[in-house]
């Protein structure tokens, strides 16, 4: 299998990853989950995923589709990279075991339907929050905890976003 052709096959359907988890968890090891846009790599999203493969086995990612992030109302230019190239970064990352898109505004069904061990988001969100209007409150926490897993937050690396680049190259 050639270098690219590894780092595709971590491109996978909601239904292969619910498989792989499934052996995954038999093997007992700790499923990670975090999802974001991942428009522009840099310093702050590695750092950020690196930190959330450590608190356990397997890391598993999923990435706003390019409709879902023009939805955010990021900006007029966003996303930067398209949502295949983004999946393709994130899967080149060594710690990471799987890369799922997301068509939704969030990815609730998509942690309902994997139910991971651990959900992570960056500090910019609150783990104890339960109000879910609430900026803070991490969508699929609820779920997580409720089937006997943990919610994380991670700090952030101060500088690094993607906002930031943007407005950098802006200038």
């Amino acid at each position: 299998m050639s270098r690219i052709d590894y780092i595709e096959a971590k491109i996978v359907t909601p239904e292969v990853a619910k498989r792989n988890i499934g052996i995954w968890k038999m093997r007992e090891e700790e499923i990670v989950f975090t999802n974001g846009c991942f428009d522009i790599l840099h310093r702050g999203h590695v750092t950020y995923l690196a930190k959330a493969a450590n608190l356990g086995k397997r890391l598993i990612v999923a990435i706003n589709s390019d409709e879902s992030v023009r939805e955010q109302n990021k900006g007029p230019e966003r996303p930067i990279n398209d949502e295949y190239s983004r999946q393709i970064l994130i899967a080149s990352l060594g710690f990471v075991d799987q890369v799922i898109l997301f068509n939704k505004q969030t990815p609730l069904e998509l942690i309902e339907y994997l139910t991971p061990d651990i959900l992570v988001k960056g500090a910019d969100y609150d783990a104890n929050e339960t109000d879910p209007t609430s900026k803070k409150y991490i969508v699929g926490s609820d779920h997580v905890l409720k089937n006997g897993g943990k919610v994380s937050v991670i700090e952030l690396e101060d500088g690094f976003s993607t906002t930031n680049l943007v407005n950098k190259l802006k200038a």
